[in-house]
């Protein structure tokens, strides 16, 4: 394995100077329309998941929005799993559009399900500690750890994960959002399926909202309580 090759290729493609090709079909656009979806979809969850990062200054007094970002975050992080999944699933069933444009450099095959694996763990152990409560969360557990303990232990894996992630795809995710990324030189294609795309997006945030609007008001065991040590002794 050439590691000096690797690098330079990881390197020139988190910068944006190089990239797959992806061929653009007729009516879905093909890896070029799947490539723009998951794109979309990762800024709205980084979006979100700034947010959500920004609730942890405050736990105690932003709990109803760490919760409800929480749960927004679960539809959009299903829909890339799906898309992510949907390129790998054409990619190693041979499917030619997709074998032509090649998979992904290699340290970013392995950081991917890595990824997809903390970031669901972290978004589904936080709908346990919803569902049961949180003295049952400070109590029950799995693997010798409490929900929370476990919520927690998903957040600092993932948050690992991701940086690596978002440092080697924000770039080139801009680039296909912004419409600058060119699949041949000279050129921007017209890719099919944007509209397919969009209300794609349009429906996995009104499945987002429409969950958080029923899931929070159930959000009452966590109101009012102590969230930890540190705000515990920040109140003495």
């Amino acid at each position: 394995m050439d590691l000096q090759r690797i690098g330079t290729d990881l390197l020139g493609e988190a910068a944006g100077r190089s990239h797959r090709r992806d061929a653009v079909l007729p009516r879905t656009g093909g890896p070029a329309g799947n490539a723009r979806l998951t794109a979309w979809t990762g800024a709205i969850l980084f979006v979100l998941f700034v947010a959500e990062v920004v609730t942890l200054l405050d736990v105690r007094g932003l709990i109803d929005w760490h919760v409800a970002l929480g749960v927004l975050l679960v539809p959009p992080a299903l829909l890339k799993t799906a898309t992510t999944g949907w390129r790998f699933l054409r990619y190693y069933t041979r499917g030619r559009p997709y074998v032509e444009a090649g998979p992904p450099i290699m340290p970013l095959r392995l950081l991917g399900p890595l990824v997809v694996v903390f970031t669901l763990g972290l978004l589904g152990s936080g709908l346990v500690l919803l569902a049961i409560g949180e003295q049952r969360g400070r109590e029950d557990g799995f693997l010798g750890l409490s929900w929370v303990n476990l919520h927690t232990a998903f957040f600092v894996a993932d948050g690992i994960t991701l940086g690596l992630h978002f440092l080697a795809r924000a770039i080139p995710a801009w680039l296909l959002v912004s419409g600058h990324r060119k699949e041949d030189p000279g050129r921007a294609p017209r890719v099919p399926g944007r509209a397919a795309r969009l209300a794609v997006i349009a429906l996995t945030l009104a499945v987002a909202g429409v969950t958080t609007a029923l899931v929070l008001p159930a959000d009452t065991s966590w109101h009012h309580q102590d969230f930890g040590r540190f705000e515990h002794f920040h109140d003495r």
